[in-house]
C-alpha cells in the first residue's frame, strides 16, 4: 500500500524536556525559527517511526549533551506562531517530559545556539518562547 503525502498544512509532532538540576532548569536558546533567539526547553521534532520518549532522549542529548537516566511524561502542549496577518506559520504538538536524573555535562549542540541553567525566579526576566516560563513553574510544582 502506498502512502500519499499530505498537501494541506498540518501540525508537526515533537518533544520538549524540562531538566531540573541543582542549578535550576536547563534552557536552550533557539538557533532556528520559529522564535530564533528565544529561550525554551531543549527539544525538537519527532522522527518518523520514533517513539516520543526515544525522541525526547535523542533531542536532549543532541541539544545539550546530557543523557536522561529517567524521563517522566508530563503533558502535551500545542504552540502555534502567527504572522502579522494572523496566518498560522507554524503549529507543533509537543510531548513534554520531565528529567531529574541525568548524566553528562551540559554543552550547546545541534539546534541550540546556547544553553544555560536558570533559577525559577529568573524565568520572568528572560525572553522565553510563549508559555515556557509558566510551563516550567507548573512542572516544577507538580514533579518536585
Amino acid at each position: 500500500m502506498q502512502m500519499q503525502k499530505h498537501t494541506t498544512p498540518r501540525p508537526y509532532t515533537g518533544v520538549s524536556v524540562a531538566v531540573f538540576g541543582p542549578q535550576g532548569v536547563l534552557l536552550a536558546k533557539r538557533g532556528k525559527p520559529p522564535f530564533q533567539g528565544y529561550w525554551s526547553l531543549p527539544g525538537g521534532s519527532q522522527e518518523y517511526g520514533e517513539l516520543l520518549e526515544d525522541a525526547a532522549r535523542r533531542e536532549l542529548h543532541e541539544e545539550t549533551g546530557l543523557v536522561a537516566q529517567k524521563l517522566a511524561f508530563a503533558q502535551i502542549v500545542e504552540p502555534m506562531a502567527m504572522n502579522d496577518a494572523g496566518e498560522i506559520v507554524s503549529h507543533f504538538v509537543l510531548a513534554v517530559f520531565v528529567c531529574r536524573e541525568f548524566s553528562g555535562a551540559a554543552v550547546a549542540g545541534d539546534d541550540a545556539a546556547e544553553i544555560r541553567w536558570a533559577k525559577l525566579t529568573d524565568l520572568d526576566a528572560l525572553q522565553t518562547t510563549p508559555g515556557t516560563a509558566e510551563l516550567i513553574k507548573r512542572l516544577h510544582m507538580l514533579h518536585n
